[in-house]
């Protein structure tokens, strides 16, 4: 579409990002634009990524076939998730890190909680606190945590509080050190410090994908990666679609896309009747932390379909049957199995998917990270692996 095809083309003096409901194209405009600047850039290399593994390797199915008979302007595009990107980079300067998981951090927590108050906080809380606040934000002194803005967090805490929680997260800090050990927020905090102290870049160029899914480590990292260059940062995203993160604000991290922010308004894959119920849990002005507004005032859809169906159980027992029931009827209409998706909001919840599925007389898949289906078999996942682009 000409609108697409203006955002893919256009010179953009500083970093640059283009918005739209789920089905809008953000993805096929950050697919050509990879393209459009690795064709440009005939010495440089042009990065492409998202937050996960999964969607990386759909976006490098669909770059082949975009781009498969220009193995020159391939060669010159590295699509991968950006944590793998920076485990890449990271291991290269410093050696192969051992990353600690959060049930590490979680264990680490429950030691140093005692310091606390008895019953002041829990565990689960502190746990947040790290890593929404501390982590996410590098803190390494009091000083730092005191001063620090709590986006996202929803329990107020005062000085004398806050006073009392460093000193758990201080020992957390100084027990990871002692091990040798560091989360993903802090290898990219050493990346992103290295990288700012200069020496080569490996890309020219990077365009991010799914945007809204970036944290603050991320964000920082990317800002370094290309520093200030023009054309250097580009991203698709939309916040109404945020699953993973706290907001924050890109501007304090060195991306400002003010004035350099699109939104897309025709939507090419969600029915009008789908799109519409789905908008109404949003409202139609979001604003970002940096006062950016994406409206979906506008949106419109190429084309219509049966409404969607919301239904409520009493509990998960009646909620499992009711599904079942739905997914015979689909057979019955002649849908294959592998053509039906239950979807769920987070992995604690894949046991009502798989019990409704079993229950229907069905097998079941789990979309993961290989982002599969299977033939004879209904694709259960999470809804961040919803999008048709990723199963």
């Amino acid at each position: 579409h000409p609108d697409q095809r203006a955002l893919v083309e256009r010179s953009f003096s500083g970093p640059a990002r283009v918005s739209g409901s789920a089905g809008t194209g953000k993805t096929i405009v950050a697919l050509h634009r990879a393209v459009h600047l690795a064709r440009r850039a005939t010495a440089g290399r042009v990065l492409l990524t998202t937050f996960s593994t999964a969607l990386a390797r759909a976006l490098k199915f669909r770059l082949g076939h975009l781009i498969g008979n220009e193995p020159e302007v391939a060669r010159r595009i590295d699509v991968e998730a950006i944590n793998d990107v920076a485990l890449c980079l990271y291991t290269a300067r410093f050696g192969a890190p051992v990353i600690t998981a959060e049930a590490g951090i979680h264990a680490l927590i429950a030691q140093a909680n005692p310091k606390l108050s008895a019953g002041s906080f829990t565990d689960k809380f502190l746990l947040g606190e790290w890593n929404d606040v501390v982590d996410a934000w590098n803190l390494q002194s009091w000083e730092e945590y005191r001063d620090v803005a709590r986006l996202g967090r929803k329990t107020r805490i005062g000085g004398k509080q806050r006073e009392a929680l460093w000193a758990v997260f201080a020992d957390v800090r100084a027990s990871l050190a002692s091990k040798s050990l560091v989360t993903w927020p802090a290898l990219f905090a050493h990346l992103t410090a290295a990288l700012a102290v200069g020496g080569e870049r490996p890309y020219e160029a990077v365009v991010a994908d799914e945007a809204q899914d970036f944290g603050v480590p991320q964000m920082r990292f990317l800002a370094a990666l290309v520093s200030d260059r023009q054309d250097g940062l580009f991203f698709a995203g939309d916040l109404g679609q945020r699953i993973f993160q706290t907001p924050f604000s890109w501007k304090a991290l060195g991306v400002d896309v003010r004035g350099r922010s699109s939104t897309l308004r025709i939507n090419y894959r969600t029915a009008h009747q789908i799109r519409a119920q789905a908008d109404r849990l949003l409202p139609q002005s979001i604003a970002d932390v940096d006062g950016l507004v994406e409206s979906r005032r506008g949106t419109i859809s190429v084309f219509d379909t049966a409404p969607p169906q919301t239904e409520i159980f009493s509990n998960s027992e009646t909620e499992a049957k009711g599904v079942a029931e739905w997914i015979a009827e689909r057979r019955r209409d002649g849908y294959a199995p592998h053509e039906i998706g239950v979807f769920v909001r987070s992995d604690t919840e894949l046991d009502r998917a798989r019990r409704a599925v079993a229950q229907s007389g069905n097998d079941a898949v789990e979309l993961g990270e290989a982002a599969v289906g299977a033939a004879g078999k209904v694709s259960i996942g999470t809804m961040h692996m919803a999008n048709p682009e990723n199963a």
